[in-house]
């Protein structure tokens, strides 16, 4: 299927590895030119080139979402260097595992700036052009934990779901324009951030690694961790002319994982 998308400039947050290097890549498979953000310059230049080696423009951006005054700077420099955006996709890092109660208030603000902030800055920042052209796609990454509260995850919980209500309502707000904003939500699929949760699950729970992991596997109703490829593939989807209908949706890439209708 041709998801008419080819020639098009995608901006994608915390692409350095993991999901957000996964949605670049696949957008980047599609045609479209790509500009990436992230902490770590040597990982951020390996998705640089990993897009590049398939025929496309690609940019990387330095940033530390935290940081979100720079949002505006960074949708700039990436319409300096591959043109106006038009797909969006905001993903972010996560939260250290916690419970919900007793959580210093400036863990709260910190997460707040790092997840939240940065994902409405950059959308305000790029969504003009988007309205003009009658043309857009604002993909937000979040977490099944949103949907289905995870058990000491109590910030991640919280925080993602707000993004769900802001996305929305900026569907809504958007759709005359031709613009659709959507939600992707992973399960359990094979990434750092993944690991790094089973691993602490593990030590918290004084089990081995391999017991835990298997565990969740066994939760799964596929039986197994999704593949960040298949989670790319989703994304470049939602990001495409033939998703054109579909806005204000919450998506889940989870094998069957998430309980709830």
């Amino acid at each position: 299927m041709d998801l008419g998308i080819a020639g098009k400039v995608a901006l994608v947050t915390a692409a350095s590895s993991g999901l957000g290097r996964a949605m670049a890549v696949a957008l980047a498979a599609e045609g479209v030119d790509v500009a990436v953000t992230g902490r770590d310059p040597e990982r951020l230049e390996a998705t640089v080139t990993a897009c590049a080696e398939l025929g496309v423009r690609a940019t990387g951006t330095v940033w530390d979402l935290s940081d979100h005054g720079r949002a505006g700077e960074v949708a700039a420099r990436t319409a300096e260097e591959l043109g106006p955006v038009d797909i969006l996709v905001n993903n972010t890092g996560g939260p250290p595992p916690t419970p919900a109660l007793g959580q210093d208030t400036r863990l709260w603000q910190e997460q707040y700036a790092a997840m939240v902030l940065p994902v409405i800055a950059l959308t305000d920042a790029v969504v003009g052009g988007m309205r003009e052209r009658r043309w857009g796609r604002i993909i937000t990454s979040t977490s099944s934990g949103a949907v289905a509260p995870i058990p000491n995850l109590g910030v991640s919980n919280t925080l993602r779901s707000s993004l769900h209500a802001w996305s929305k309502t900026v569907a809504r707000e958007l759709a005359p324009f031709g613009v659709t904003a959507n939600v992707i939500v992973p399960g359990k699929v094979a990434t750092a951030r993944t690991d790094a949760l089973d691993r602490a699950r593990a030590e918290r729970e004084g089990r081995p690694l391999a017991e835990v992991e298997a565990d969740s596997r066994a939760a799964i109703p596929a039986g197994r961790y999704g593949d960040p490829e298949e989670y790319g593939a989703v994304a470049a989807f939602l990001a495409s002319e033939r998703a054109a209908y579909v806005t204000g949706s919450t998506v889940r890439v989870d094998g069957g994982l998430i309980p709830t209708l």
